[in-house]
């Protein structure tokens, strides 16, 4: 029986193995028949290849939450509900990462204020209902930096979203549940409007710096949620760690590789007080500093008694181990009692403290702890009444980074209302910028803020060049933004809070005392005001108003406009002003002469700007300007007697005038007159009313810019003046008689080219051939100390041992000699331009000539 079933049993493996044969075979014979190929891939098989320690080394660099381990960020994800963007949304995310913002660092910007909107409306619905509070009462947004993970959080405890709002929310583009909260609020007819967020795209902008997100967040009314995605897809899942958050919102970015500055700490908290400082909440930053702490330093044993003490507590660790269990339990309540014994002993003496005192030791130690980072409040938010002096100035020395010790010299604080509503506080400086004057001044002082967010302070438009000093904040609650929020949509409202700004900005100038305006203000920025005057043709009366020079009413005070105005004569028509270089210089002028010696104050312009800024300032409070240096002048009323003087004066001294504009100086002057402004002066040179005075052709010429020959300073500057002589003066008298004598004569053609040279510097002017002036006073010296002008020159000794070197020839073939000395074709001066008789200089009144004595004495 035993044979038959061993047979059986050899005969079924036996049809089993050929049953197994015949299908290797089949399946070689198969696999002969195609072509062998070779899988390229091979070797990087996802798990083909894979050990245990690789998949643990992956999983580990998973992204890490606080809280989650590798297997529940695995099983969490396996779990999820998966969600693809659609094609056109994906291509909107592109677009909205790629390129509506301008800037990375933004990100953080829109993430705080997505925070501050969740708080805004827990707090808006906890005015109805306390209980919304009830897990927490803190409203607050924390961040934290985590390099190890390169991960960045950002936390709050906001209102939270539940698992449809965060598919909702979050997982539609453009939708913004701060916007629908809004509509909602408005139906309820309320006047909250602290919430910033508007377009529902600024949470995507952490694309910019990661490539990938995840938001954990926890909503009164649901579980906690976890929603990622990498930008192509989301997934939303329940937590596995459960309710971690009390309440709100957790957003973590796992940075990219060229995002890694943003895991500074440094960096964080400048971004924060640059776009986030003035934010409702507090912000808080977990930070790190090291601190000096004290500690104690155990004495230690010397010598045998350490070696001593080692081996008896090695001993006794070895007796504890080798004795029962009973006798240990003994053991240990026998040291009990002895503590305790000890204990009660310490408390009735203390023993040899003051024999041994315990060393101590400082040592570094890092303490982690929680920095706030907006502790600047946004005051403008106050009413002005309820701020003080002192909140102001610190206000200021935090936007503007000054010193403990500095503090404005004026602010102002107002609310405009109107087409556009805004807030706003201005401050002025003690110090103007040093790039103040340059072409480019810096314009970022001005900082543009929309619901406490800071937007930029890139506006040109803000606040005109003349006013760019100017330093403060502007909150507008209303104002329509772009998408990034990195620029207005209508330009028009900026016109209109510029034209604001500005007006505000003057009337606090002119609120400054008297003399701080005149001591520090006009010192630091009296430049700036007086090119407003220049540029801005809308508020130039009241720019007007601030203006401030130095006066012949007083030597050291500067005065404005209204009190000249009010000090001047009666039935005078003009405000008279002179320009110079320095007090002295305009004081000395023969212009003013007249005008001093009866009464009349002039305005002494001083800076280059100051003549460009009475051109654009025609007149003030109906009295135009006149510049004394300048044709058109009239002192005041003459009487009839004066008339009949000026018409025989007139008549007396017609001829000279007329051989001057006809002979004398017939191709140097426009014309010749008796002048009304001269007293001790002879002569003086007038522009004519749209010329340049000397002051202004000096300042023209002066330009950096100013180009060789330009045509404008050529017609300028070649225009023929005005010459008014002063028929008291000894020198106008002697050549008036030289020309009824002898007006045909060189000693009176060069009496009256000497008159010219002189008023012509007199007057401020440049004389165009200097050398021949220089010429002329030579002889004019050689004359006054008998000199025969034929006396020539020593020549120069020549030494022996001193080489002579020839000039080299250059190039050309011509010698590289002194290109001042006269060549044979150079023009010769004719007998007009330089007497050839010493004794054809005229005497002008000068010391009479020397003696013999005198002139062997020189």
């Amino acid at each position: 029986m035993r044979r038959v079933e061993y047979l059986l049993i050899f005969c079924f493996v036996l049809c089993g193995g050929g049953l197994t044969f015949a299908q290797e075979e089949g399946s070689a014979t198969k696999e002969s028949t195609e072509t062998p190929t070779v899988d390229d891939d091979i070797g990087k098989a996802a798990d083909g290849s894979r050990t245990d320690d690789e998949v643990v080394q992956r999983e580990e660099e998973a992204i890490k939450l606080d809280g989650l381990n590798a297997s529940q960020i695995k099983q969490m994800r396996e779990s999820a509900e998966k969600h693809v963007f659609q094609a056109e949304v994906n291509r909107m995310m592109k677009l909205i990462i790629n390129s509506l913002y301008q800037n990375k660092e933004i990100f953080l910007r829109e993430l705080i204020s997505n925070a501050s909107d969740a708080l805004d409306k827990i707090r808006f619905m906890s005015l109805t209902d306390k209980n919304v509070l009830s897990a927490t009462e803190e409203l607050s947004i924390r961040i934290k930096v985590d390099k190890d993970s390169n991960m960045l959080h950002i936390t709050d405890t906001g209102i939270g979203m539940t698992r449809l709002d965060l598919v909702n929310n979050l997982g539609t583009i453009a939708k913004s549940g701060t916007s629908d909260f809004f509509d909602k609020m408005t139906q309820g007819n309320s006047t909250e409007s602290d919430l910033i967020g508007q377009f529902g795209v600024g949470f995507y902008s952490s694309f910019l710096v990661a490539d990938r997100v995840l938001v954990t967040s926890k909503n009164n009314d649901d579980d906690q949620y976890i929603w990622e995605s990498d930008s192509s897809e989301y997934t939303v899942t329940k937590d596995p760690r459960g309710n971690t958050l009390p309440r709100g919102t957790t957003v973590s970015l796992h940075l990219r590789e060229e995002a890694q500055n943003f895991l500074e700490p440094e960096t964080i908290k400048e971004l924060v007080k640059k776009y986030s400082q003035f934010i409702n909440f507090d912000i808080y930053m977990w930070s790190s500093k090291e601190e000096e702490v004290e500690v104690e330093e155990e004495p230690k044993p010397e010598g045998d008694e350490a070696e001593k003490t080692v081996d008896e507590s090695e001993e006794k660790k070895v007796d504890d181990e080798k004795k029962p269990d009973d006798e240990k339990k003994d053991d240990d309540e026998k040291k009990a009692d002895d503590d305790k014994k000890d204990d009660e002993e310490d408390d009735i003496v203390e023993e040899e403290s003051d024999a041994k005192e315990t060393k101590k030791k400082t040592e570094k130690k890092t303490v982690w702890y929680w920095e706030i980072m907006n502790s600047t409040k946004p005051i403008w938010q106050r009413k002005s009444i309820d701020v003080t002096d002192e909140e102001y100035t610190q206000f200021y020395r935090s936007i503007t980074k000054a010193s403990d010790d500095e503090t404005p010299l004026a602010k102002t604080h107002f609310v405009a209302e109107g087409e556009v509503t805004f807030k706003s506080i201005l401050f002025v400086p003690p110090r103007s910028p040093p790039d103040m004057l340059t072409d480019s001044p810096r314009m970022d002082n001005l900082k543009m803020y929309v619901k406490r967010v800071f937007i930029t302070d890139k506006f040109d438009e803000m606040l005109p060049k003349y006013l760019s000093f100017v330093t403060g904040v502007v909150d507008s609650d209303d104002l329509p933004l772009n998408v990034s929020r990195e620029s207005l949509q209508q330009h028009k409202l900026l016109r209109v809070i510029k034209k604001k700004l500005v007006r505000k900005t003057l009337d606090m100038f002119k609120k400054i005392d008297e003399k701080t305006y005149n001591d520090t203000f006009w010192r630091q920025y009296g430049v700036k005001i007086k090119l407003g005057v220049i540029e801005d043709s809308t508020n130039r009366t009241r720019l007007a108003k601030l203006l401030r020079f130095r006066t012949s009413w007083h030597e050291s005070e500067l005065t404005s406009l209204q009190d000249y105005v009010e000090r001047m004569k009666d039935k005078q028509e003009h405000i008279y002003f002179m320009g110079g270089t320095s007090r002295d210089e305009v004081v000395s002028s023969p212009f003013v002469e007249r005008l001093l010696n009866k009464g009349y104050e002039v305005l002494y312009m001083l800076e280059p700007i100051d003549e460009y800024t009475i051109q654009s300032l025609p007149e003030y409070e109906g009295k135009k300007f006149q510049n004394v240096a300048k044709d058109g002048l009239k002192i005041g009323e003459d009487s009839d007697n004066r008339k009949e003087y000026e018409e025989a004066i007139n008549k007396e001294y017609e001829p000279l005038i007329k051989w001057l504009e006809t002979e004398g100086l017939k191709d140097k002057i426009e014309k010749a007159k008796i002048s009304q402004r001269l007293t001790d002066s002879p002569c003086a040179l007038i522009a004519s009313q749209f010329g340049w005075s000397g002051n202004m052709e000096r300042i023209m010429k002066a330009q950096a810019y100013a180009r060789f020959e330009e045509p404008t300073q050529t017609y300028y500057g070649n225009q023929k003046k005005t010459l008014e002589i002063n028929p008291r003066h000894p020198l106008i008298k002697e050549l008036k008689a030289r020309v009824e004598l002898e007006k045909d004569s060189q000693i009176t053609q060069d009496l009256a080219t000497v008159l010219f040279d002189t008023a012509t510097l007199r007057s401020g002017y440049m004389l165009k051939d200097l050398p021949l002036f220089a010429s002329r006073i030579e002889r004019m010296l050689r004359h006054s100390v008998d000199i025969s002008p034929d006396v020539k020159v020593d020549e120069e000794p020549v030494f022996e041992d001193e080489p002579i070197e020839k000039p080299k020839a250059s190039a050309d073939g011509d010698f590289d000699g002194d290109a001042d000395e006269p060549t044979d074709d150079a023009p010769k001066p004719t007998g007009d331009e330089v007497p050839q008789n010493v004794d054809d200089v005229p005497d002008t009144g000068s010391t009479p000539p020397p003696t013999p004595s005198d002139k062997d004495e020189l």
